[in-house]
């Protein structure tokens, strides 16, 4: 698979758009608000999240919305939804951006609750990291259904994680390797309405993710980056992640199944290697008779074709 890097202005449509982004007043979120209003100071900008943008983000007021969201929450997140659609009166694009580190060891540390039994492990990264991006994406095609026929793009943030899942970060791992696995069980579905629904899988990125789970509060993301670029680790600027982003925006319907692995700030597309590696992994017998079933209605599914798989 070739990498390949974006021009920022090679992204020619990405004006006059109305874009949802959840998480986004921080870390990446924030830099793919940034990157819109430098595209467009008519792009239209809806930042989800509970604290509201720095100072030092500025934007037209006339085409920006803050709203205290909390994704782990319908009601909330909803309403977030609802207050964009309300002041924009369409939504274009959505970035299922929130997360959050893993949290504590939930597997090998145990807690007692107050009857001194074995407490309930802390499932906060799974409700943010899964459940959140979940919810984003079916309040996201609601919304972009209303857009008459027209469509729109949905963009959800996984994570190397998600494809090869990281020791000492299982809950991460699992819920990242889960919104790669929605990506795949909707894109089909999602194609039939004119939505594009892809991913973008950071490594190591310098953003605030990096100062929370298990190190030290309040230490520097930027501090513990470097102490990683000195082990080896390759290390993304936030500003790569914003762009692969709004490059998955900007192919809309040609993105669509898209997997953007972002490593040292350059990219590649994960999906379309593995498909078109399935018999190595897979094994010629297994994919034969897998491609033998393929058209089977296990499921319910839109009215429209079979599966292509």
């Amino acid at each position: 698979m070739t990498t390949f890097t974006i021009d920022p202005e090679t992204l020619t449509t990405l004006h006059h758009k109305t874009i949802l982004i959840t998480g986004g007043t921080s870390g990446i979120g924030l830099a793919t608000a940034h990157l819109l209003s430098q595209l467009s100071p008519t792009n239209n900008l809806a930042l989800l999240d509970l604290h509201p943008p720095p100072a030092t983000f500025t934007h037209p007021p006339y085409h920006l919305l803050y709203h205290r969201t909390n994704v782990t929450s319908w009601p909330s997140l909803r309403a977030g939804f609802a207050a964009t659609f309300t002041k924009f009166a369409r939504i274009d694009l959505v970035f299922a951006n929130a997360g959050v580190a893993e949290f504590a060891h939930q597997f090998f540390a145990d807690t007692l609750d107050s009857s001194g039994q074995l407490a309930a492990p802390d499932h906060r990264t799974l409700a943010i990291c899964l459940d959140g991006v979940a919810d984003t994406v079916k309040l996201g095609i609601h919304y972009l259904r209303k857009n008459g026929g027209e469509g729109g793009a949905v963009v959800l943030t996984s994570s190397l994680a998600g494809y090869l899942a990281s020791a000492g970060a299982p809950l991460y791992s699992a819920a990242k390797h889960g919104v790669v696995g929605l990506m795949r069980a909707l894109k089909q579905e999602t194609a039939k309405l004119h939505i594009s629904i892809a991913v973008v899988a950071p490594a190591i990125t310098v953003t605030p993710i990096l100062s929370t789970g298990y190190r030290e509060a309040g230490s520097d993301p930027a501090d513990y980056a470097a102490a990683m670029a000195e082990k080896g680790v390759p290390i993304n600027k936030v500003e790569s992640i914003a762009l692969a982003a709004c490059w998955l925006f900007h192919e809309g319907m040609a993105a669509n199944g898209a997997g953007i692995f972002v490593q040292a700030d350059r990219m590649v597309d994960f999906e379309r290697g593995l498909a078109k590696s399935r018999e190595v992994w897979m094994g010629r017998e297994m994919l034969d008779l897998f491609r033998g079933g393929r058209g089977a209605p296990l499921f319910q599914r839109l009215e429209g074709e079979k599966s292509s798989l």
